[in-house]
């Protein structure tokens, strides 16, 4: 039995291009680096002193440097290529996690969060753009999922490793090891990565590029339905960590070992529960709406009862909506793109995400700050609900052939 399972989870990685794999690699070092982000809303209320309602605003400047890097990215991509616009990104925001520490004042930091996260940001549409280069139709979700791996395995050990570096050397540190992970994964990608144009394969059996993706209406309506699971699931970037310090008490390191948890786990079971979804042949809608099923769920629990346990139980809930619905998600953006336009369907993808960080962190802390956690978290799982109902209509236009693609 365990021989079949070990078999079943090798299986779900083979035949996967090897640009893939170091894609992957330097998603890796690059995210292994990521350890800010977890901890910003801390750092902004311990060490700067700043209030949940400034703490909220900040959020809302890497939002919207979320969307504007986003954007850009997708423009960039299509005019010069995924490949310079990677190297470009991880170059610029490298350093600019480095500067970002020597913010003082609110509307110092404001400008910094906005720069880096927007020249972070650029990365995202540019590599899946890159990506969808180096597959086909038949290893592409699995290769995002790889990706997506990466970030997890990034993820798990980041905020771990990030949480003993403030208790050992102070905030300050993580600015310096973010930046220098990004500058060395731009190295690592000049060295052992080639620039590679659409495979004619893929393009050549896919419809011609329509007037414009801001036009495709059954896609916008995906990404709106994305930016209310985005709202909702970014709460556990933010909100949560607070929450968790706030209401529980954990420590830093604490707060990073549950958060930890949630990249660990993503990254023993994406593949191969990918894999195996990926053989039902059922597309990629419904999973995107189980995952917000449990994302539901994961809020719900919060409301049980006050036990350590439970968080553990939400986050684990959580970490199964990421696996199900992100890499179908990914996969649906991915499959409708068109020739000449990949750039464009990439970037308002990432945009969904950016969108709801904008709305997300501030909306969360405002709704804290008003009205407590119990009614903040019931907020989030209706909002939950209400993507499982819109993604659920989407699919039902697409059984009536009301989809293009």
């Amino acid at each position: 039995m365990i021989k079949k399972l070990y078999s079943s989870y090798l299986d779900s990685f083979r035949g996967l291009p090897v640009e893939a794999w170091w894609l992957a690699l330097i998603t890796l070092i690059n995210r292994s680096g990521t350890m800010v982000i977890p901890f910003l809303s801390l750092y902004l209320t311990k060490e700067k002193d700043f209030s949940l309602g400034q703490v909220g605003w900040i959020m809302t400047a890497f939002g919207a440097g979320s969307i504007a890097g986003a954007y850009l990215g997708g423009k960039i991509s299509d005019k010069i290529g995924p490949y310079k616009t990677m190297v470009f990104s991880l170059f610029s925001s490298g350093l600019f996690y480095i500067l970002t520490q020597f913010a003082q004042d609110f509307w110092q930091i404001i400008l910094m969060v906005f720069m880096v996260v927007l020249l972070a940001d650029i990365f995202r549409p540019a590599s899946f753009a890159a990506l969808r280069s180096y597959t086909d139709h038949t290893n592409r979700t699995r290769s995002t999922s790889l990706i997506r791996l990466a970030i997890n395995l990034g993820f798990s050990a980041g905020p771990a490793v990030g949480g003993y570096l403030i208790y050992t050397y102070g905030y300050h540190s993580l600015f310096w090891v973010d930046g220098i992970t990004s500058i060395l994964a731009m190295g690592l990608m000049i060295l052992v990565l080639r620039p590679k144009e659409n495979n004619p394969e893929q393009t050549s059996k896919e419809p011609q590029a329509s007037e414009s993706a801001y036009k495709d209406k059954e896609f916008l309506g995906f990404i709106l339905a994305l930016i209310f699971f985005a709202f909702a699931f970014l709460q556990y970037f933010s909100t949560i960590p607070y929450y968790y310090n706030e209401d529980y008490g954990l420590t830093e390191k604490e707060v990073g070992i549950l958060m930890g948890f949630n990249g660990f786990l993503v990254f023993i079971i994406e593949m191969p529960v990918v894999h195996y979804f990926e053989k039902k042949k059922k597309g990629d809608l419904p999973y995107v709406y189980l995952g917000a099923i449990l994302l539901f769920f994961s809020f719900l629990v919060l409301q049980i009862g006050h036990h350590v346990a439970l968080l553990w139980i939400g986050m684990t809930l959580m970490s199964f909506a990421e696996v199900i619905a992100f890499p179908f998600a990914n996969s649906y953006a991915l499959n409708r793109s068109h020739r000449g336009l990949v750039g464009q369907y990439m970037a308002l993808f990432s945009l969904s995400f950016s969108i709801g960080h904008i709305f997300a962190h501030n909306g969360g802390f405002q709704l804290i700050h008003q009205f407590g956690f119990p009614i903040t978290w019931w907020f989030m799982a209706i909002i939950c609900l209400i993507v499982v109902f819109m993604l659920y209509w989407l699919k039902q236009k697409e059984k009536h052939g009301t989809d293009h693609s």
